[in-house]
């Protein structure tokens, strides 16, 4: 299935997204409330299943407003220098622990909401990413049963304010400008993919590959991090693991380049779909 969070006549809604339609869920499901409360109970996911089957659409895709998938997670937990090749045009070498950074879910918006370049710096960033969504809950996960927990897969811009990301050793204030982590469009379930190493990420700049890598590339792998990160604080249902960022990020081109406003910017995941956003200026 592929599900959504979204606005309808202002109201916050959830449902599935069935070519180019949706099919409400919101009110339909005793008991769930939202997106989050889905993805944790397997008996209303079946009958999400089944409606989303049968049932025609509510109204277009195009007649909603989308919010980020998960609109208010109880953490964003983000992983840097994932990447091999990342990391070598990073300068940087891979430890022997995942380099671990947080988000606050104000900084999200959904797909096609304007990114917002600030303020104070002229060094706004790009990351194509793929996030995973947690559906089940737990502590101290023993990585062999680390995807029992997964969701879903979604895209994920973790776009980044450079010279803020590196005013200190911690890095995460760079992470955190509002408007600028865009997640969407939708939460393809984990059942419709069969082996997230085979998954593909791009990046494009207004048309242009910058980014590709694939998740088998990856330094720490997805049952890794969802293990390391639960020993020290229990996943949720709904949490969010951004899993880290391809090569050919802007900051580390020759010359550097920034995302500006009027650009736009794309997060493309085979067999998941595509992140699209662009870019203005604060006011």
């Amino acid at each position: 299935m592929k599900l959504i969070s979204y606005r309808r006549a202002g109201k916050p809604c959830f449902g599935a997204v069935v070519d180019d339609g949706v099919v409400e869920l919101s009110g339909r499901l005793d008991g769930v409330a939202d997106l989050a409360a889905l993805l944790a109970d397997d008996a209303a996911l079946a009958q999400a299943r089944a409606l989303a089957a049968r049932a025609e659409a509510s109204y277009s895709l195009a007649s909603v407003q989308l919010e980020p998938v998960i609109p208010k997670p109880g953490k964003v937990v983000c992983v840097g220098i994932n990447y091999v090749e990342h990391a070598h045009e990073a300068g940087r070498k891979i430890g022997a622990h995942p380099v671990i950074f947080q988000r606050y879910h104000e900084t999200l918006i959904a797909a096609g909401a304007p990114l917002l370049r600030p303020k104070v710096s002229e060094q706004f960033d790009f990351e194509a990413e793929l996030a995973v969504v947690i559906g089940k809950g737990g502590a101290h996960i023993d990585p062999a049963d680390a995807m029992d927990h997964v969701a879903g897969y979604t895209c994920f811009n973790d776009a980044s304010v450079r010279d803020w990301q590196f005013h200190t050793h911690q890095y995460g204030m760079g992470k955190n400008f509002q408007a600028t982590g865009a997640l969407g469009p939708w939460l393809v379930t984990a059942d419709e993919i069969a082996d997230y190493r085979a998954l593909r990420v791009t990046g494009l700049l207004n048309g242009e590959q910058m980014q590709q890598g694939e998740l088998s590339e990856l330094a720490f792998d997805i049952p890794t991090l969802i293990s390391y990160i639960s020993k020290a604080l229990p996943w949720n249902p709904g949490d969010i693991l951004a899993t880290g960022t391809p090569s050919g990020i802007g900051f580390k081109r020759t010359p550097p380049l920034f995302l500006k406003a009027g650009d736009r910017f794309e997060v493309t995941i085979s067999q998941i779909g595509t992140l699209s956003n662009p870019v203005i200026d604060e006011a």
